[in-house]
């Protein structure tokens, strides 16, 4: 503690004598842009002159996040401390830093914040305030301190936000791999299973760089072979029309059938029928 106190004493109230760099947009160069805005993806960028860009990013999940990463031009070339502290710009004297975190530079890797610190910069920004990471270079003797301007922030984020909230509610990890399942009576997917089709296909139709869309289709014994494999076979062709209709190109659906094959549960009860009457779905990159 003692270490980061005089560290911050000598970095933020002696920032323009020698031997500590600074890095921060000036106020007529402050840029900040919503470089990316999808039901997929939001990203807010930042230029730093002569350092590189701050990035956040938030992506399309069941749970919201945010990522934080400060590009560099010239990463890291050995392990390095630094830390992140809410400082006010030179316009706004008298109001007090405030520490957000501590993080680990990795040899050529750009510095990562996790969701929490994110939002926490976010927030200061937001405030009129200059995030900075505080540390010493790795190819001299010198300290360096690298600000994020909150000149021009406000309308940007105000742009990222309104991405934030049209984000899709589900991402790629969360229906990747799906399984589906059929009723007995009719033989049609269960509410649940329809449902999971129709966000697959809202995914598919915003990310054109899915490249397949796998699906094996299987079913329980209750029947004779034949007809186990021609219900799946039928249903295999419904699943991959229903694809096709809702604009997934064709060469991007691999659709098999497999009958009673590979049971994952014993037929002898209506919950073991229950789950062998499914689609295994797959989209793969």
């Amino acid at each position: 503690m003692k270490r980061w106190v005089v560290l911050m004493t000598l970095m933020v109230a002696g920032q323009a004598q020698a031997g500590i760099r600074n890095y921060v947009a000036p106020i007529e160069r402050s840029n900040w842009h919503l470089e990316q805005a999808s039901p997929l993806q939001c990203v807010l960028t930042h230029e730093i002159p002569a350092y590189g860009k701050a990035v956040f990013v938030s992506r399309a999940s069941k749970d919201l996040n945010l990522n934080f990463t400060l590009q560099m031009r010239r990463k890291p070339d050995r392990t390095t401390e630094a830390w992140v502290r809410s400082v006010a710009p030179s316009w706004r004297p008298g109001v007090p830093p405030r520490e957000i975190a501590q993080l680990t530079y990795y040899r050529h890797f750009d510095g990562e914040l996790p969701k929490q610190e994110a939002w926490v910069m976010l927030t200061e920004l937001e405030q009129g305030m200059q995030p900075t990471f505080f540390y010493r270079d790795w190819h001299s003797p010198d300290q360096v301190a690298v600000g994020l301007s909150s000149a021009n922030f406000a309308p940007s984020y105000q742009a990222f936000v309104q991405c934030l909230d049209s984000l899709l509610p589900f991402g790629y990890e969360d229906i990747a791999f799906s399984v589906l399942h059929y009723q007995e009576k009719d033989g049609e997917l269960t509410q649940d299973s329809q449902r999971r089709v129709d966000q697959i296909i809202q995914y598919l139709v915003l990310d054109p760089s899915v490249e397949l869309v796998l699906t094996d289709t299987y079913t329980d014994s209750f029947r004779s072979k034949a007809t186990n494999q021609a219900i799946t076979n039928q249903q295999a062709e419904q699943l991959k029309d229903y694809l096709l209709r809702a604009g997934i190109p064709e060469e991007r659906i691999i659709a098999s059938a497999h009958g009673e094959q590979r049971h994952i549960a014993s037929n002898r009860t209506q919950a073991g029928r229950d789950l062998n009457r499914r689609v295994v779905v797959r989209m793969e990159y």
